[in-house]
C-alpha cells in the first residue's frame, strides 16, 4: 500500500433548492480544476430567508485532495 498526502480546500456552495445542491456546486466548480477530489466535510449551513421561507441555501465545506 502506497502513503498518500492530502490537501484540503475550503469552499462555499450555494443553491436555492437544497444544501444537497450547494454541496454539488461547489465540488463540481472545484472539480474543473482540481484533481483527485477524494472526500468532503460540511463544516457549515448558512440560509437567507425572505418573506418567511427558505430562499437560498449556502453551505461550507473542506474539499480533501492527493497531492501528485
Amino acid at each position: 500500500m502506497s502513503h498518500h498526502v492530502y490537501k484540503q480546500l475550503e469552499l462555499t456552495g450555494s443553491s436555492s433548492a437544497s444544501i444537497e445542491d450547494a454541496v454539488s456546486t461547489a465540488i463540481a466548480k472545484a472539480h474543473e480544476t482540481v484533481r483527485g477530489i477524494q472526500w468532503f466535510t460540511v463544516t457549515e449551513t448558512r440560509g437567507h430567508v425572505v418573506e418567511g421561507k427558505v430562499a437560498h441555501w449556502q453551505v461550507s465545506i473542506k474539499v480533501g485532495f492527493t497531492l501528485e
